[in-house]
């Protein structure tokens, strides 16, 4: 099967595609979806641009493409599909990838696409125990540091820190105790990949952290680039 992914940045899509690469699967196409709003129903929005870096490190950046939507809802939906299907005119692919885990809203609207374009959905994580997953990603070697907060329960100094199994282990206590999605799928943080098993590089980052509300902080990025495999290359201030 030759299949299109959706590529956001964060842990979810990357952990699909690299399934994905590892049944074998041929990648036609990356697609990075970037949101015109600060939130989105369906995308990933905080700077999906380290998103075309990822497929640089995995040396599939000639694939990579941008697709722009409004963030609207309804309308983001509509906009994604008509990109989509442009691309599949061009590109030939049979299949979608998503990293959807639980969420209804996502895995239909994705579900919806596909069928309307002749295409199936290949959702590998969905159903997935949330807890095991969070572990099994640090066990098979992806580095990843929550890019953004938006519940209560997380402290700030976990932003731009790379997730270890200890920092996983203190993930799923806060989420039991506050009762929000240790994985979280109910966008109650956002993630980046910095490595995993199928980059050749590391993404390295520059940035600070910043509050927008009590419960509400981000990473600011001031710069990132490709840098050697193992380097370490995250500073992250304030």
């Amino acid at each position: 099967m030759r299949i299109c992914a959706l590529l956001s940045g964060g842990k979810d899509s990357n952990y699909a595609l690299y399934r994905a690469l590892q049944e074998g699967l041929d990648i036609g196409c990356i697609i990075v979806v970037k949101s015109a709003g600060n939130d989105s129903w369906l995308f990933h929005t905080v700077y999906p641009e380290l998103a075309v870096l990822q497929a640089e490190a995995m040396g599939l950046r000639d694939r990579a493409y941008i697709v722009e939507v409004s963030g609207e809802k309804d309308k983001e939906f509509i906009e994604f599909k008509e990109a989509l299907s442009k691309l599949k005119n061009t590109i030939d692919f049979d299949g979608l990838i998503c990293g959807a885990i639980a969420s209804q809203y996502q895995l239909s609207r994705f579900k919806k696409v596909s069928e309307a374009l002749g295409l199936e959905l290949y959702a590998p994580l969905w159903g997935i125990d949330q807890v095991e997953y969070m572990r099994k990603l640090v066990e098979e070697g992806f580095v990843f540091i929550i890019s953004k907060i938006s519940t209560m329960g997380l402290p700030r100094t976990f932003l731009g820190v790379s997730v270890d199994k200890s920092i996983v282990e203190k993930i799923i206590v806060l989420a039991q105790k506050y009762g929000f999605n240790p994985s979280f799928e109910g966008g109650e943080a956002e993630t980046l990949v910095v490595t995993a098993p199928h980059y050749a590089n590391d993404i390295c980052i520059e940035g600070s952290r910043k509050s927008l509300s009590e419960f509400e902080h981000i990473i600011e990025i001031h710069r990132y680039w490709l840098g050697k495999k193992g380097s370490n290359c995250l500073s992250i201030s304030g």
